[in-house]
Order: structure tokens, then C-alpha cells, then sequence
């Protein structure tokens, strides 16, 4: 899990549309605070350290603190809006954290030893089915990512679920099926030689009788 961190927040007495809106005027961010068995809690947070933070990366894998005037509340973010024009947050849902709090979340997947993949090196082409994957883990306990090892792997392998290490406590939320994460599949300039191969293979076909 990405290292945790803290915000300083805002209560809000007022919510609704009119209330954000003013919230914003004053170059805050409006969010709401929820879950664990309590009432929501609306919040104003400063504007320039939920923007870094969006976009810093594993925003939503992440635990946080928010002290909201000097009461500090653990909390996970887990949904939050950005204007579709100027790309700055409008809004963000954080979820409340409990010791017993589990959570379903998307993980990214990293790949490594490329290098000693007998297909890649043949030319072959990792072609990643998810880029992503979402499981369900205790909220104190979310991977930053999981780690697909390519070690051996040749063309025309699939890489499934089942074959990936994950740390104790997480699973797949998909859990009927045994998925595919990625494959290693045959790249376009390989076909033209092994057009050729199958073609000198080929017998010759018999010259047709002369006529006599």
C-alpha cells in the first residue's frame, strides 16, 4: 500500500448544490465523509492538496487522514469529479475507515522480466487484457499493485488470476472464473516468415500432361 498521508479539512454546515458552489468560490473543494455506522460528514478541503493528490497517482488505493478541525478521521477516497473541461476536482467521497473496514478497489498490474520471456524475445507481443484488476482486501491492507512475473513465458501463452502471487486477505471480486490478466501473442512481423515456411513446405504441384 502507498504511504498514507494527511489533509486538513473544513466541517460544512450547509450541503447542496448552492452550498458547494460557494465552497468552491472560496477555492475550496467540497467532499463528504461516510460510512462505518456514522451520519456523513461534509467537508471542505483546500483546493492545491486534493489537486496534487488526484492526480499524483493511487489516489483511490490509498488510506488517508483528514483532520477535520483537529478531529482526525482515517478515511479512504473512493469516488471524486473533475470538471470536464478545466480537469480540476469538484467534488470527493471518502469512505470512512474502521478497523473491520473491507473494500472493494481497483489495483493496477505491473509486468516485469519482459526480458526473459522465450516468446518476447522471439518477437512476440505482451498484450495486457487488464491493465487493472478489482478485488476485495481490508482497507488497511490494499496492494499498490499486484506483479505479473513473465518469467517462461512463450507465445501463445495465457497468464490467468491463479498464476499471480497476492498478498494474504486478497482476493478477486471475480471469483467464478479463472481470468486472464494477459497473453503473448504472435506479432505481425512474424507472420510473413512463417508464411514462407509453410509455402516451401508445399510440394510442388504436378506440370499438366502436353497434349500429344
Amino acid at each position: 500500500m502507498s504511504d498514507t498521508y494527511e489533509l486538513k479539512a473544513e466541517a460544512r454546515e450547509q450541503v447542496g448544490k448552492g452550498s458547494a458552489r460557494a465552497v468552491r468560490r472560496n477555492g475550496k473543494v467540497p467532499a463528504v465523509i461516510y460510512g462505518d455506522k456514522q451520519p456523513p460528514l461534509a467537508i471542505a478541503l483546500t483546493y492545491k492538496d486534493i489537486y496534487y493528490k488526484i492526480h499524483g497517482g493511487g489516489f483511490l488505493t490509498t488510506i488517508a487522514t483528514i483532520d477535520v478541525d483537529g478531529k482526525k478521521i482515517q478515511v479512504l477516497p473512493k469516488d471524486y469529479q473533475l470538471d470536464p473541461v478545466k480537469d480540476f476536482p469538484v467534488h470527493v467521497d471518502f469512505l470512512r475507515i474502521g478497523k473491520d473496514t473491507e473494500v472493494n478497489v481497483d489495483v493496477p498490474v505491473h509486468f516485469i522480466n519482459e526480458d526473459k520471456s522465450p516468446g518476447i524475445k522471439r518477437g512476440g507481443v505482451l498484450n495486457i487484457v487488464r491493465h487493472e484488476v478489482e478485488f476485495h482486501c481490508p482497507a488497511n491492507a490494499i496492494p499498490e499493485f499486484i506483479t505479473v512475473d513473465l518469467t517462461g513465458t512463450d507465445i501463445g501463452d495465457s497468464i490467468h488470476i491463479s498464476a499471480v502471487k497476492l498478498p494474504a486477505g486478497v482476493k478477486p471480486v471475480i471469483s467464478d472464473r479463472d481470468f486472464t490478466v494477459a497473453t503473448i501473442a504472435g506479432s505481425a512481423a512474424m507472420k510473413p516468415e512463417a508464411e514462407e515456411t509453410v509455402e516451401a513446405a508445399e510440394p510442388e504441384a504436378a506440370p499438366a500432361d502436353e497434349e500429344k
